[in-house]
């Protein structure tokens, strides 16, 4: 039996599913967390073989500790896991420690962490990248921006999602973003007006996507964590034929095996220095599954499980579970105290038929989701357009 190590199983709290199909699989599944065995869902208790408590999953020691022991109770490790961008580092060391082959180790943290190193790699893919330079000086940056012009974007060369993302539009901005940052790296990248799009993928032990999917993000993801938008975003009904060919050449020039992926490209809203109007260039790699409840909106868009594929792909190497009638799965997050000139109930009442979740979102993720989500299938484009009207209108 393969033994498998699940960090932070409880958190997200839809990955239970992961769990429960690693099992299923016929696993060893043993979890290791800082959350209370108790305030386990009950799903996961019995997903898990064993749980092991430590007080602060950012301590090291006290996770070494735990990988070790679960190594003297029951052998060989064969996998660790998070699909966490938060613990990806982390998650790479101990692979490297306890001589864990199935994952990225320490040697690849670089290109698949810094996103200034990224730019190289996605080079050897033939995936365009902006104009850059790391922030290490107002003279260095304003070298830069003397080529580019404002605005430009700021951000930690190590970050994960939109934290600590800034547009500069003068030098007045330039000179506060100095005054306030806080003592990390930080990229500087000129200023792209485009959509984003993603592809979202499971990939086996040779590097061929398994199960492929995408998604839209509208308005910018940074504008909704630093001003409080409402966050829209949906699945496609099928990949966009630019956006997988560009997502396939970007996994085979990381050399991704094994994993669940997703891969986030600009899509441009306009001719500029980049590219020409509606061309895909790269934005980001991130060598986890998309966020929150994202892997359960991948499988309404696509009648399917994703969960499984990826357990089928960490047991089986395949999965023979496909794909079903196809949706646009869209998600809309509003905040509390916006006016929006639809009450919760209104926007409940009119999508009953279409939707498939309607709650409060944690307040850990409720920076880049908002505060209530509402999610929905739907057959078109102009469905999922009318939807957002209706659930984002505002009174003025």
């Amino acid at each position: 039996m393969k033994n498998f190590i699940f960090i932070s199983p409880n958190f997200p709290e839809n990955y239970w599913h992961f769990c429960r199909h690693l099992k299923d699989n016929g696993l060893n599944v043993l979890g290791i967390g800082d959350c209370e065995y108790y305030n386990l869902l009950p799903e996961l208790k019995s997903s898990l073989t064993e749980y092991y408590k430590v007080s602060d999953l950012s301590n090291y020691d006290e996770v070494f500790r735990a990988v070790a022991f679960f190594t003297f109770r029951y052998g060989k490790i064969d996998w660790l896991e998070s699909n966490n961008e938060y613990w990806l580092e982390r998650d790479a060391r101990l692979r490297t420690e306890f001589n864990i082959c199935t994952g990225f180790r320490q040697k690849d943290m670089r290109s698949v962490k810094l996103k200034s190193a990224m730019k190289a790699v996605y080079k050897k893919a033939g995936v365009k990248t902006a104009r850059y330079c790391l922030a290490t000086s107002p003279a260095v940056c304003k070298k830069f921006i003397a080529q580019t012009g404002y605005p430009v974007i700021v951000k930690p060369d190590n970050g994960v999602g939109a934290s600590d993302t800034h547009r500069l539009c003068s030098d007045d901005d330039l000179k506060a973003f100095f005054k306030n940052k806080l003592p990390v790296s930080y990229i500087m990248e000129e200023y792209i007006d485009a959509t984003v799009n993603s592809y979202d993928a499971i990939v086996d032990s040779r590097g061929e996507p398994i199960f492929e999917t995408g998604n839209v993000t509208l308005g910018s993801l940074m504008d909704v964590v630093n001003t409080g938008d409402s966050s829209m975003f949906y699945i496609v009904d099928r990949p966009f034929a630019d956006v997988l060919d560009a997502g396939r050449r970007t996994l085979k020039a990381f050399g991704v095996k094994s994993r669940f992926v997703h891969f986030e490209f600009f899509r441009l809203n306009r001719d500029q220095h980049i590219g020409k109007k509606g061309e895909v260039v790269a934005l980001e790699v991130n060598m986890r599954p998309s966020g929150g409840i994202s892997p359960e909106m991948m499988n309404y868009a696509n009648s399917t499980d994703v969960y499984k594929i990826w357990a089928d792909m960490i047991a089986f190497d395949s999965s023979l579970k496909g794909t079903g009638q196809r949706f646009f799965c869209a998600f809309v997050g509003r905040r509390d105290g916006k006016p929006y000139v639809h009450g919760d109930d209104e926007i409940y009442g009119r999508y009953a038929s279409c939707m498939k979740i309607a709650k409060r979102v944690p307040d850990v993720l409720s920076g880049a989701m908002g505060n209530r989500m509402f999610v929905a299938n739907f057959s078109s484009m102009e469905e999922v357009e009318e939807f957002y009207a209706f659930a984002t209108q505002c009174r003025q």
